[in-house]
């Protein structure tokens, strides 16, 4: 759909296929666009080996949910014509995304392993695959963003489906990463995409989009991370009136703005985590109406920010602090490799999130939150 011109000179193409609506749609686009389309599914974790026993929704579904997508993604290969093959990146998404994820909940901190995930994963280690096995660069993955190539650059930029951009979640990508990358429903929404599946046939049209965290699912998230950090008692203060409302079994299970989850249903007000003291284990809450002064803030310094393509010259951007939150306006200030911003009031802004800015449709990259200030 975006630019297939460009890549006359590679008709071949590798695509990333998971047994989902998406991806399988992205094959039949790709091979009706004159590609030789190669599907390679990826599974990048193992319950078994990574010690993945709690947390899981249903019981049924502790170890067999990859076979089952990649099942899936056979059939779809099979009625579309195309080879398919799988490959593992376990051992690399435990050392370059989890221990990434477990050190920042450690730390007090709520981190987004996607966007991890698709730097050194989807679109680093399944692009060496594709070149060494497949001896093509170029892919094609299922996310809803696009790639615009204009003066010998290669722009992120915003898919069709505002609900649906995943551009948040790609923001880490490089230029160089990002050439040799092809997004087909960047220009569809995904009302049309389930259309097309259904139109064709394929089994899989109305299937659940995948939840949770990228490639291990849908989680009860306290319990999971139970699997790999340890429960501390400790108290809940309101920060307002200093008593001690309950107790708590680790404040890095818990993140800034969360109001569920620490017993509290006996309280007469609804209370939410407004900080957080990693050296006394202490959880401290706010309630509704003073949520503004201990959850708002206006700044925020980013470290270990990403820009695609260089610094633009223009200050203001628009910033995106979570997943399919409204974008904000704000500017930034540049030091070294510091960013800076400022914005409107805005409530639980989280250390360890990411901030990803935008100018117009572009996605210019995006940092982690470091400090948060009013």
């Amino acid at each position: 759909m975006q630019d297939m011109k460009k890549r006359k000179l590679c008709k071949k193409i590798i695509l990333g296929m998971s047994g989902g609506v998406d991806s399988s749609v992205c094959a039949y686009l790709l091979k009706k666009q004159g590609y030789e389309v190669i599907g390679v599914f990826m599974q990048n974790w193992d319950s078994y080996l990574n010690n993945d026993i709690k947390g899981h929704l249903k019981a049924d579904t502790k170890q067999c949910n990859a076979q089952k997508d990649f099942q899936t993604a056979k059939l779809v290969a099979n009625k579309l014509g195309i080879k398919i093959y799988r490959t593992e990146f376990i051992n690399k998404y435990w050392n370059k995304v989890f221990c990434y994820l477990i050190n920042e909940y450690k730390g007090g901190r709520t981190p987004n392993p996607d966007i991890l995930c698709n730097k050194y994963i989807k679109f680093d280690e399944f692009i060496k695959h594709a070149q060494e096995h497949f001896q093509c660069k170029n892919i094609a993955m299922g996310h809803y963003a696009n790639v615009l190539h204009k003066k010998n650059h290669f722009y992120l930029t915003k898919a069709k489906d505002k609900d649906k951009d995943q551009t948040y979640f790609l923001c880490w990508l490089t230029e160089e990463q990002l050439q040799h990358t092809t997004f087909p429903l960047g220009n569809l929404l995904k009302s049309k995409v389930r259309a097309i599946a259904k139109n064709i046939g394929l089994e899989n049209w109305s299937k659940k989009d995948s939840t949770g965290i990228c490639f291990i699912g849908e989680r009860n998230f306290k319990d999971f991370l139970s699997n790999y950090l340890s429960y501390k008692r400790g108290k809940i203060i309101d920060v307002t009136t200093k008593a001690i409302i309950g107790y708590h079994d680790g404040v890095a299970f818990f993140t800034y703005g969360q109001n569920k989850g620490m017993n509290l249903s006996g309280c007469a007000q609804r209370y939410f985590v407004c900080g957080k003291d990693l050296k006394k284990n202490i959880l401290y809450v706010c309630t509704e109406n003073s949520k503004n002064k201990y959850l708002a803030t206006t700044k925020c310094s980013l470290t270990k920010f990403n820009w695609i393509n260089g610094i633009p010259k223009s200050k203001n951007v628009f910033i995106r602090f979570r997943h399919r939150q409204k974008l904000i306006k704000g500017t930034f200030d540049y030091f070294g490799k510091d960013i800076n911003l400022n914005y409107p009031q805005t409530l639980a802004i989280t250390p360890g999130q990411f901030a990803v800015l935008y100018q117009g449709k572009i996605c210019l990259g995006g940092g982690i939150v470091d400090k948060i200030s009013k």
